[in-house]
């Protein structure tokens, strides 16, 4: 295997510079690995195992969390502990790269890049092993999940991973940013998302005589068109709060009104408050909306995750780790995300910070996240492992 540039060799500490010389390859060799075999929420059994077997070798004493996927793991000793978090699962999707470390599993790929998470954290951990002294304990998360709703963070926390932890860190990839480069932001940097399902009901009836039943499909459109733009006059313009459908169902025969229809979508918004506000107000709107029609409802909500809420004291120590790691022109900021991150259930319980690390090779196309076509530059696998480390040790110190 090519030996893979290292971003930031010779920033120190000695010791993970000499880890990380003898150790590029197995990194490498480690993603490449997990991304040919990829595995979906909550069955990230191989995965762990693998995770699990790594550090072990180390002399580490990992655990897996209750529902047999997903690991944590603390190195060193001591009262104060940092946690480090990546997650595990895949994508149900076909993967087009034409990589030879293509997946070798039907309709599932690493198209979001938490191969290299998982990754990432490995071997920041058996790095931060070798070490002779820790100034304290790094948590190590390896989390199932979280690419269904409402996350495997949840499972982590339920486990008692957050015991102790005083701040946590996360890295995405990003591919719209170069290798070598640090994306963050104070503040929210994801969205909630939540998921609608509404089911309307009608007696049915022949399409010539409407004024005899309930008219279900004329109701389903104005749903449709009138619950996003009343949910706009409702909250404030400011929080990023976006209704779009994905799904909508109802009959088959032009000449009937049919009996029963469905509307399916995603709800986003940008602010905390307006989250906790969300459900009760799409609730009464659908209400006063199909109450004249004399259609029937049934509202499921599902609430999902919270926004990544980076507070300013963690984003500090974020930088001044990426700073320390991959040199002064490393940071960059990042904008907000409608996207969702069940990272933010953590930060529900303890600050921390989330970045953005750049995974782009600079030439060449932009393949974006959950893609079949999405690739990442191995020399950010490097790159990622000396922020974790730096992170951690800045926060520590």
């Amino acid at each position: 295997m090519a030996p893979v540039a290292d971003v930031g060799a010779g920033r120190g500490p000695e010791w993970l510079d000499h880890w990380l010389a003898e150790h590029a390859a197995d990194v490498i060799a480690w993603r490449r690995h997990i991304h040919a075999h990829p595995e979906l929420a909550r069955r990230e059994y191989a995965t762990t195992e693998l995770v699990v077997g790594l550090l072990r070798s180390a002399g580490l004493r990992p655990s897996v969390l209750p529902g047999g996927t997903g690991v944590i793991c603390d190195v060193g000793t001591g009262p104060t502990c940092v946690a480090l978090r990546a997650d595990m699962d895949a994508l149900p999707l076909t993967e087009a790269t034409g990589l030879p470390f293509s997946s070798t599993v039907d309709g599932a790929a690493h198209a979001c890049g938490h191969d290299a998470h998982t990754t990432i954290l490995l071997a920041a951990g058996l790095a931060l092993a070798s070490a002779a002294d820790l100034p304290g304990r790094v948590r190590l998360i390896f989390q199932p999940a979280e690419e269904v709703m409402p996350g495997g963070a949840l499972d982590v926390i339920t486990a008692g991973g957050l015991e102790g932890v005083e701040r946590i860190f996360g890295l995405h990839c990003d591919p719209r940013l170069p290798v070598g480069r640090l994306g963050t932001r104070v503040g929210a940097v994801t969205s909630a998302a939540d998921l609608i399902e509404l089911k309307l009901t009608s007696p049915g009836g022949h399409t010539s005589r409407p004024h005899l039943t309930a008219d279900l499909v004329h109701a389903l459109g104005t749903v449709i068109t009138s619950l996003p733009a009343l949910l706009s006059r409702r909250v404030d313009p400011r929080s990023g709060t976006v209704l779009v459908w994905g799904a909508v169902h109802a009959g088959e025969a032009a000449n009937a009104v049919p009996q029963d229809g469905v509307l399916r979508g995603t709800l986003r918004t940008g602010d905390h408050e307006v989250w906790r506000q969300l459900e009760p107000l799409v609730r009464s709107t659908v209400e006063a909306m199909l109450t004249p029609t004399g259609v029937g409802f049934e509202l499921d909500y599902r609430r999902g995750v919270p926004p990544v809420v980076c507070d300013p004291d963690s984003t500090y120590l974020l930088r001044a780790g990426a700073e320390a790691a991959l040199g002064d022109g490393a940071l960059t900021g990042t904008e907000q995300s409608s996207g969702g991150e069940d990272f933010g259930w953590y930060l529900e319980h303890v600050p921390g910070a989330f970045a953005r690390l750049g995974v782009w090779s600079g030439d060449g196309a932009m393949r974006d996240l959950h893609q079949p076509t999405f690739v990442l530059d191995e020399r950010a696998l490097l790159a990622g492992v000396r922020v974790m480390v730096h992170t951690a040790l800045t926060t520590l110190a």
